[in-house]
């Protein structure tokens, strides 16, 4: 369930309510008259089935409402209604399954935004997972997988591409691309410092690494771990069960890729560098890809749930007008 609170220009209201009125999937619906005062106008709450939102975000951005004012959608975590069960029960789909374009269009922007606090993020993840690389510690390389801010920019780019948006594009690339460059330079840095310091020698970077090697050792798993990581975290970032995002984080190795390149770069080892430029490369196009895919797939599955939807509610419509039911 989703709840929307509409601000409307009172030469619009009339329109937003009728969109609404007689819609199974609206299971409440409330106007006030005047009580908008920033912009000026009304306001409507409907409570509305989850899979029906983006249909009909769509007819109210068709009518100029975010031009004029403002459409907010929120979920309802618990409600008690017997019109609530109904309208979610005659909405076809799956409330877990459906996708609301607008919040994870909007989740996009925000998370894939290049600012200090990105930088920061992945920065230290980068210099966590050179220093397990050093040490040669699974649970640090882990640790930096969680760390890394990286994912959201890459699903960004994928959504991009199947929503159209040049401009989350645009965004999520530079982003991406400028992260990991900090992240490489500020750690290649640090790791020339060590160096100085003594407190890393060449052996530790070129020695056997048995826990560690796969991080510049790409081979056609590595593709494949990306694709169904990708895709799983896509179906949390995009669905209402988020439980695998954690395992997304610790499936791909990017933000460890990094931090071997700029480690190799610090000691000359070019062989770690381009070894791990590749993982790093593989790791995203696999993300990338996957992402792609599994947002394609959603689009064209509930386009046609919104078909379904309304041959159902044109049914509906013509059934109440003529008195049956």
């Amino acid at each position: 369930m989703q709840h929307l609170r509409i601000t409307s220009p009172a030469h619009l209201t009339d329109q937003v309510v009728e969109l609404f009125t007689r819609d199974p999937a609206v299971s409440q619906l409330a106007v006030l008259r005047g009580a908008a005062i920033e912009p000026v106008g009304d306001i409507v709450l409907v409570d509305i089935a989850r899979e029906a939102v983006n249909e009909l975000v769509d007819r109210l951005d068709s009518l100029g409402i975010p031009e004029h004012g403002t459409i907010h959608i929120d979920p309802v975590t618990t409600w008690v209604s017997r019109a609530g069960y109904d309208s979610e029960r005659h909405t076809p789909g799956s409330s877990a399954d459906a996708v609301v374009w607008a919040d994870v269009t909007q989740r996009a922007y925000e998370e894939a935004e290049l600012n200090w606090t990105y930088l920061a993020f992945m920065t230290l993840a980068t210099l966590l997972a050179s220093i397990a690389i050093v040490v040669d510690s699974q649970v640090l390389v882990i640790g930096a997988m969680v760390l890394g801010p990286e994912f959201v920019p890459i699903a960004a780019l994928g959504l991009a591409l199947v929503r159209r948006r040049r401009t989350l594009f645009g965004l999520a690339a530079r982003t991406l691309f400028i992260g990991f460059g900090v992240a490489i330079s500020a750690t290649t840095v640090a790791a020339f410092a060590a160096r100085a310091l003594g407190w890393v020698v060449t052996k530790d970077v070129t020695g056997e690494r048995p826990g560690t090697d796969f991080i510049y050792s790409p081979d056609k798993w590595s593709f494949i771990v990306a694709l169904i990581a990708a895709a799983a975290g896509v179906l949390s970032l995009t669905s209402a069960k988020v439980g695998g995002l954690s395992g997304v984080f610790i499936s791909v190795t990017t933000v460890p890729a990094a931090g071997n390149v700029a480690l190799g770069i610090a000691f000359g080892a070019w062989n770690e560098v381009s070894g791990s430029a590749v993982q790093l490369a593989l790791n995203i196009s696999g993300m990338v890809l996957a992402g792609w895919a599994t947002l394609a797939v959603q689009h064209l599955v509930w386009n046609r749930k919104a078909h379904h939807r309304r041959r159902l509610l044109a049914r509906h419509r013509e059934q109440h007008g003529t008195g049956t039911t």
